[in-house]
């Protein structure tokens, strides 16, 4: 009797262990896929590049987005317009998007992974649309994005990436 008392609740919170861990496993949604991204933004698809980033350009970049570049960002460049893949942290983890720039000014924006647990709104076409011809100036963009209730740290990410990516198209070879 005394056993079947302490199975029971132990089996009943081993089932919410493993029905919140399937949940966190769950959580990362793939809407579209890097070389999906790229084909929709390009006839051709281009290779790859890099932009190598010195230590006041990542400082830059860093204040831009928040976060630390690193020293090196992938690109495709084609067209006179840019791709970049670009990793933000929303509230707790990274949300994917592909960003293309062309005159200094987006010409997509696109969430291709989210992972987090709300605010997957900004991935709809009624969201990304306000990105559409922003520019940054003075280091922000030049209008501003309407937020979604609830999902506030990913509007909030979205915008550091989008000010990334048109810092580093600035900062490409001409």
């Amino acid at each position: 009797m005394l056993i079947r008392m302490f199975v029971k609740p132990a089996g009943w919170a081993m089932l919410t262990l493993l029905c919140c861990l399937s949940a966190r496993v769950q959580a990362e949604d793939v809407y579209l896929s890097v070389p999906d991204y790229l084909a929709e933004q390009y006839p051709s698809v281009p290779s790859p590049a890099m932009l190598w980033l010195d230590d006041a350009q990542r400082k830059t970049a860093e204040t831009l987005s928040g976060e630390d570049p690193g020293f090196r960002q992938r690109y495709w460049l084609a067209d006179d317009k840019s791709s970049w893949v670009i990793n933000v942290i929303g509230r707790d983890h990274p949300i994917t998007l592909g960003i293309s720039v062309k005159d200094g000014k987006i010409a997509a924006l696109r969430v291709l992974i989210y992972r987090e647990s709300r605010g997957w709104e900004v991935r709809h076409p009624f969201f990304t649309r306000q990105f559409d011809q922003a520019a940054l100036e003075q280091g922000k963009l030049d209008r501003r994005i309407d937020n979604i209730t609830g999902a506030t740290l990913s509007v909030n990410a979205l915008q550091r990436a989008a000010k990334l990516a048109l810092w580093l198209d600035s900062q490409l070879p001409q």
